[in-house]
């Protein structure tokens, strides 16, 4: 018979443990003292009512509200428009026009937080030059302040 060999037993190999992670040193924490609430104050007696002198009528005289300046038109100026956008960084307000407006003339802008008056130095219509426009035109101001949406374009008469 052949020589046969002979099987030892499989091997197992041992199953290796995760390596332990060191705990970091724990640091020492110093709590904060709670803080102290004051004490209560007793209250004040209350004094009796038959021991109040009689209320006076107010003797001094009444000051007059302080009246904030008028914001709005001014008596004679025209509503010419309302701004429907502003470009920030072209300064141009678009204006929907309701009467004329030409180059030259004077406007007041007034809004919530916008009240400035300027002369009309630019008008466009859909990007060209135009000395006027007439009311309904959509058209573009070159503006030296801020206007905003829902701003009130007058025209300053001459």
């Amino acid at each position: 018979m052949a020589a046969a060999k002979k099987k030892g037993k499989a091997k197992v190999k041992a199953k290796k443990s995760p390596a332990k992670k060191k705990s970091p040193a724990k640091k020492k924490v110093l709590k904060k003292a709670p803080a102290r609430k004051p004490a209560a104050k007793a209250a004040a007696p209350k004094k009796a009512a038959a021991a109040r002198p009689a209320a006076k009528p107010a003797s001094r005289p009444k000051s007059k509200p302080v009246e904030a300046p008028v914001r709005g038109p001014s008596p004679g100026e025209v509503r010419v428009g309302v701004v429907t956008h502003y470009y920030s960084h072209i300064m141009v307000a678009a204006v929907r026009l309701e009467v004329a407006l030409s180059v030259g003339q004077m406007i007041h802008v007034v809004g919530h937080t916008s009240d400035f008056r300027q002369r009309v130095d630019s008008i466009q219509i859909e990007h060209e030059q135009v000395p006027e426009a007439i009311g309904g035109d959509e058209v573009g101001l070159k503006v030296v302040q801020h206007a905003r949406e829902h701003d009130v374009v007058y025209r300053v008469p001459a």
